[in-house]
């Protein structure tokens, strides 16, 4: 798979619609909290409407995207917004984070930007990056979506569409059906799976389905590896006593 193509959020010009959170962060927001868990990946930000909801709640949020232009956004609108996030620049592929990092991720319509090599690359990488009972809520792409079924663009496997225009030109879209989401969260326990048609948006009627996903991953704890932390931190110890 070539490397991954960001969204074209620099030629969006009414920005205002993706900075409204969609309902389920709302829901797990309030969900996240009474659970007592701390700290969130939003994975796939894009401008940060996430984000935002979710540091406004007092959890610590993490924002990962591979569009600079869109983290600049987020960089600027967090302050606005008063409120801290930590903004990372990363590929879902190879993360930017310790193992064992977040007690939750989010991902909404961001995970599935992959073809299926690269999409169990993710799941591997969420895997890694969730602490032992941490949760994902991910939306995944319908294969009885018309984008899939019936559209004609071309597919790069099995699973796998990539968009010919608009801000989306050249990124992929990954399409799953209830055999792939089982392969992909074999690791996982399944808490909840939704079947959702966007049936009408836009002022129009259209065939728009994606499954979203809630799944606790199972896994044993690994006390993380700090040894390069700790002689960094020695080594500068010592620089500091000789001067």
């Amino acid at each position: 798979m070539k490397d991954y193509i960001p969204f074209d959020w620099k030629n969006i010009e009414n920005k205002s619609i993706w900075l409204q959170p969609c309902e389920e962060s709302w829901y797990y927001a309030e969900k996240w909290r009474r659970e007592g868990r701390k700290s969130i990946l939003d994975l796939g930000c894009g401008l940060g409407r996430h984000s935002v909801l979710f540091a406004k709640y007092g959890f610590k949020v993490t924002a990962m995207d591979i569009s600079n232009d869109a983290l600049d956004f987020l960089k600027d609108y967090m302050k606005k917004q008063e409120v801290d996030i930590a903004c990372r620049r990363g590929d879902m592929e190879n993360m930017p984070f310790a193992d064992n990092a977040f007690d939750c991720i989010f991902a909404m319509h961001s995970a599935g930007h992959a073809d299926t090599a690269g999409m169990h690359k993710i799941m591997r990488e969420i895997k890694r990056v969730l602490k032992p009972g941490g949760e994902v809520f991910m939306t995944l792409c319908s294969k009885e979506t018309w984008t899939y079924a019936e559209s004609g663009l071309p597919k790069v496997d099995e699973n796998t569409v990539i968009k010919t225009d608009g801000p989306e030109q050249g990124v992929p879209h990954f399409f799953v059906d209830r055999t792939d989401i089982e392969s992909l969260f074999a690791d996982f326990e399944i808490v909840k799976v939704r079947h959702i048609d966007d049936c009408f948006s836009e002022g129009r009627w259209k065939n728009q389905k994606h499954y979203f996903i809630e799944a606790v991953i199972r896994k044993e704890y690994t006390e993380p590896d700090y040894s390069d932390i700790i002689g960094s931190y020695r080594r500068f110890r010592i620089g500091k006593t000789r001067i």
